[in-house]
């Protein structure tokens, strides 16, 4: 995939703004606060999700004004897409002109991977960030994934509200089990998918944390799901009937708790290095390499399931690297489309050719 151009109105600071990206390496520079992440949050949202900054969709429109609008134009391998949303009361999409029934509709339609001061913090945070990771990287992938995702939230509400419940009408208790069926169902395929996503991931991420550390140490992941190590578990039924009768074993500590123990939503990621915990024991060097590993085994992830390069997103990160991994970087998404936001043309930045745009005050120079 490749973006051609991208036009914003009335975007945070930025009143309108126009940019023909290079198909290869597009920097743009600029003091903070003068709209280069803007820029970047702008192209995420046009994968369906909210914003990877937070907050509501009206604190993105420029003050004083009533909308907000992003479009852009892009190239996958087999046709060309005008891309649209508008935020206003509400989030509003448009693809080839036509509106969509809802935003999320983008989600998988337009691949993009991101990597940002944030995902530094993937290593050395709580499992909730790295389910999060795997979650978005695997909606973009599967839609079954996305509706399975949704019907577990939905079951493991009611089973959580019904907990609470129980305090005040025990004869509910019978009725657990009717939830409880949902999350096995669900949950079986979440893990089942997650399971298969980490072994593509474990692959290209082992290979990119060799090229940063030549070899010298031994990087690994392993997706820990249900309190077992899973290692015999092969099929999506298997792992239903576990989540079955672990849910229905764990009644008695969730009705205490008021919450649902287990389940995928509890699971984690554990990252190794020379076969130790990289959160525990890894230096800092150590876990921002993990982390890199982690984001650009992503992308090729994507790349080698959807046959369609993902544009990939580097935003104000390129600081918190040294030179080796800069350079790493560059070296390893030669063939992607990348924009890259930094405040200075320094360092490895400066030496690589591509197109370069200054931003000020929410305008280009």
């Amino acid at each position: 995939m490749e973006v051609n151009n991208l036009a914003l109105t009335q975007y945070r600071n930025i009143e309108n703004l126009n940019i023909d990206f290079s198909g290869n390496l597009n920097i743009i520079y600029g003091r903070n606060a003068q709209g280069k992440t803007n820029i970047i949050e702008s192209l995420w949202l046009l994968t369906g999700y909210k914003s990877f900054r937070g907050g509501k969709d009206s604190d993105i429109i420029m003050f004083g004004k009533d909308i907000a609008k992003i479009k852009a134009e892009y190239q996958t391998s087999i046709r060309k897409i005008v891309s649209e949303i508008t935020l206003s009361d509400k989030r509003r999409a448009y693809k080839n002109g036509i509106l969509l029934s809802s935003p999320s509709k983008f989600v998988g339609e337009f691949p993009v991977t991101i990597f940002s001061p944030a995902h530094l913090a993937l290593i050395k945070d709580g499992p909730s960030e790295r389910r999060k990771f795997l979650d978005v990287s695997l909606c973009q992938l599967s839609p079954s994934y996305r509706e399975a995702i949704k019907k577990y939230r939905y079951a493991l509400m009611q089973r959580n509200i019904l907990l609470k419940d129980l305090q005040y009408n025990s004869q509910l208790y019978d009725t657990l089990e009717i939830w409880e069926l949902q999350l096995a169902l669900y949950g079986a395929k979440i893990i089942y998918k997650r399971l298969k996503y980490i072994n593509y991931l474990k692959n290209f991420s082992e290979n990119v944390y060799n090229g940063i550390c030549d070899k010298a140490e031994k990087f690994s992941i392993k997706y820990v799901f249900l309190n077992c190590n899973g290692e015999n578990i092969e099929s999506e039924e298997e792992i239903k009937q576990l989540l079955k009768e672990k849910l229905k074993s764990g009644r008695k500590n969730d009705v205490l708790l008021k919450m649902t123990g287990i389940g995928p939503h509890r699971d984690d990621i554990c990252i190794y290095i020379n076969g130790k915990s990289a959160r525990v024991f890894g230096s800092q060097g150590q876990q921002r390499s993990a982390a890199l590993s982690l984001k650009l085994g992503e992308t090729e992830v994507i790349k080698e399931i959807t046959n369609e390069s993902p544009l990939v997103l580097l935003d104000d990160v390129m600081s918190e690297l040294d030179y080796k991994r800069q350079d790493y970087i560059f070296n390893k998404i030669k063939d992607y489309q990348v924009i890259i936001t930094t405040c200075e043309l320094s360092g490895e930045i400066g030496k690589h050719e591509g197109k370069i745009f200054r931003i000020e005050n929410g305008g280009l120079s």
